[in-house]
């Protein structure tokens, strides 16, 4: 047979407001705001609405702080606790048991008092003295100016003439600043209401006077914000004896004006001449019962008007609230525990240990994983971006290649450079053959336009390397201890620095040696032999063929027609190229030519390329494409392995030791691991949260 708990409350107990009442208290005990919404009959309305009286008449007893202006400057959470009547009870000057208490308080008695959560223990049989107290801890928090604040106080009245039910009352709406109250006070309270009925578990208790204009009441459009469809709002309608004569609001009872449906109760409350002249609320209550039994418009519905029938409607709507909402307040209470447990966990305990032990632990971990992540070992590999290692790969072998081959050897040296350095490489004797001077000359040129690129792609490694540093010093670990996270930023990126400069002279080293020396000899260059056979078939392939006119057939090379001179030496015209240097000169003028004028100062090419030109330049430009393909080639083999070498590698492989170099100094280890203010704040949060979800949770696993 299974056991059961002899504590434990059923779903269907009174005792469910008790213990949501507990759960009130967890949670404003340890001074943290509620995680968990709450079921609670928040209570509404404008300062003239009698919200004050009607929670008098509920309790039985004058007990709220009264006057001009904003009153309730605070949320007051009411707990009302029916208990067990004494036998006998006596009026002023009561006794218990041997000890008097005096009050001032005519109607106190042994069975009624009151109780604050800010002062455990202490009881108040005097409910002057509970008002007194209410503005005191009022005063304590928001000061004497009429200022407002969301920090509740919580009350707790036991008594045998109230019903089992907690009460939000929020301060009244209001429209015009009234005094040294701030400017702005209309918003600070519709802001403070609004946080607490929009909870979706708060039943709204809208007031409202019954001789106003139910479409004007404060309370119900607030009310109306949020519960459009008044699932969770019942109106109490105040001053239904101050109407005018000949009027009632039976209409609105019906539903028949704003339907709600919670429904309408409506309540006569002590007018202020009553409250001056101290009129008890019980007589005030008997008033009440008396007027509606003998109203006209009432008297059939007298059992569904009044105070006493508001309360216990409200009784029902809690328990029944409650009931519902319970199963879905268990297991937020559950989430809740175990996410601020592991937050808590994450943080980390206050207390320390040896310091020395957990630099060093902190060292090796972060140089393991500063390794796995360039590794790609790491356990949190994303599946949605490339990370760590992967871009410095995607950096080589997308950014570096693709911006190498993007350097084009021909777009700042044009045909006629060629031809010009052509003929300043052949010096004073005209050259018979194409010279490799020029083509040297050139392809050093362009070689050096690779150092650029290379030197880019070091800097774009450094900034990865930078970038996986920022992500492992973003782990809690670090942002626990400030002055450790910033010592090891500094550490390492002076250590990535330092490795920067040995990086970049092995790049240019490699750079200059390509520059430094041309290969002719290397087997995937193109040689001057077969770049001239595969000019002169281009040249070839792109003269007119000449054919036998009789058959039709191409002439064979040897029918064509001779030169105009078979010794061209002794021929002194000056031909279609106009002589070695005719692209040199473009004037053609005899006179000018007969006089020998001196050269100009600046001596340019002027003309077109000559035929003979095209084909040394066509040379030139094969063979310095054929052989800087190889360079490039080299280039992106090769600088990617220096900068691995000597950037990448070695940082990975010397990380442990330079931090253990440059931080594992006695001296220093208290101001490493000093905690941030935010650490230590948030972890007493924690704590918080994890004891009063604790103590929730105890709570609910009592009710079955």
């Amino acid at each position: 047979m299974a056991q059961t708990n002899p504590n434990a409350i059923n779903v269907n107990d009174p005792g469910l407001i008790t213990l949501v009442n507990k759960l009130q208290d967890v949670f404003t005990t340890v001074g943290v705001q509620n995680p968990i919404d709450l079921p609670q009959i928040a209570v509404v309305g404008s300062q003239s609405s009698g919200k004050s009286s009607v929670l008098e008449n509920i309790v039985g007893r004058d007990f709220l702080p009264r006057g001009t202006g904003i009153v309730t400057r605070r949320p007051l959470i009411l707990q009302l606790i029916n208990r067990e009547p004494l036998p006998k009870t006596q009026a002023n000057g009561i006794q218990d048991g041997e000890t008097k208490i005096e009050t001032t308080d005519a109607a106190s008695n042994l069975e009624e008092w009151g109780e604050f959560l800010h002062i455990p223990g202490q009881k108040f049989y005097d409910f002057n003295k509970i008002r007194e107290e209410i503005v005191r801890e009022t005063d304590s928090k928001t000061g004497k100016n009429a200022g407002i604040s969301p920090a509740p106080i919580n009350l707790r009245i036991y008594s045998p003439k109230v019903l089992t039910l907690t009460l939000v009352d929020l301060p009244g709406l209001t429209k015009v600043p009234v005094g040294d109250q701030p400017r702005d006070i209309e918003r600070q309270i519709k802001e403070m209401v609004l946080k607490q009925i929009t909870k979706p578990n708060a039943i709204i208790l809208a007031v409202t006077a019954a001789n106003t204009d139910l479409a004007n009441s404060d309370g119900l459009k607030l009310a109306r914000e949020v519960d459009p469809e008044g699932q969770r709002t019942i109106g109490v309608l105040t001053k239904v004896d101050l109407m005018d004569e000949g009027t009632d609001v039976v209409d609105i009872l019906a539903g028949r004006i704003i339907p709600l449906r919670l429904g309408y109760v409506p309540v006569v409350n002590r007018g202020q001449r009553d409250i001056e002249q101290k009129k008890a609320i019980s007589n005030a209550l008997e008033s009440e019962r008396t007027f509606f039994e003998n109203h006209k418009a009432y008297r059939n519905k007298a059992s569904y008007c009044g105070t006493p029938y508001l309360a216990r409607k409200l009784n029902l709507i809690l328990m029944m609230h409650i009931k519902q909402t319970l199963p879905d307040i268990k297991a937020r209470i559950q989430s809740s525990l175990q996410k601020y447990t592991q937050e808590l966990g994450s943080l980390g305990d206050s207390m320390l240990g040896n310091s020395a032990n957990i630099v060093l632990s902190i060292i090796t971990e972060f140089s393991n994983e500063y390794r796995s992540v360039l590794e790609g070992h790491n356990a949190e590999l994303s599946s949605v971006e490339l990370s760590g290692g992967a871009r410095i790969s995607f950096v080589y072998h997308e950014l570096y290649s693709n911006g190498v081959k993007a350097v084009d050897p021909f777009d700042q040296v044009k045909d006629i450079d060629i031809r010009t350095i052509l003929y300043n490489s052949s010096g004073s004797s005209p050259a018979l053959f194409v010279g490799t001077t020029a083509f040297e000359v050139i392809v050093k040129q362009q070689i050096r336009r690779l150092e650029e690129p290379s030197i880019k792609c070091v800097s774009l490694v450094y900034d990865e390397l930078v970038r996986i540093l920022g992500q492992l010093l973003n782990k809690p670990l670090f942002r626990r201890y400030p002055g450790l996270k910033e010592k090891f930023h500094a550490v390492v990126i002076a250590f990535f620095k330092k490795s920067m400069d040995p990086t970049n002279k092995l790049v240019r080293d490699l750079v200059n040696m390509e520059s430094c020396y041309v290969n002719t000899g290397h087997p995937d260059f193109l040689n001057g032999s077969r770049a001239m056979a595969i000019v002169n078939d281009r040249h070839n392939a792109a003269k007119p063929v000449q054919v036998d006119p009789k058959t039709g057939k191409p002439l064979p090379a040897s029918a064509m027609p001779p030169p105009r001179s078979n010794s061209p030496s002794l021929d002194l015209s000056n031909g279609d190229n106009g002589g070695f240097f005719g692209s040199f000169f473009a004037s053609k003028n005899k006179k000018k030519m007969a006089a020998m004028e001196a050269p100009p100062p600046s001596l340019k090419a002027s003309g077109t390329l000559s035929e003979k030109e095209s084909q040394e330049v066509e040379v030139i430009k094969l063979l310095i494409t054929s052989y800087y393909n190889i360079v490039r080639r080299t280039m992106i083999d090769m600088v990617p392995k220096a900068i691995m070498f000597n950037l990448v590698e070695h940082t990975k492989e010397e990380m442990q030791r330079e931090l253990l170099e440059q931080m594992y100094r006695q001296a220093e280890f208290d101001d490493l691991l000093k905690e941030s203010e935010y650490t230590v704040r948030r972890r007493k949060e924690c704590q918080q949260m994890v004891e009063s979800l604790s103590k929730a949770s105890e709570i609910v696993s009592q009710v079955q």
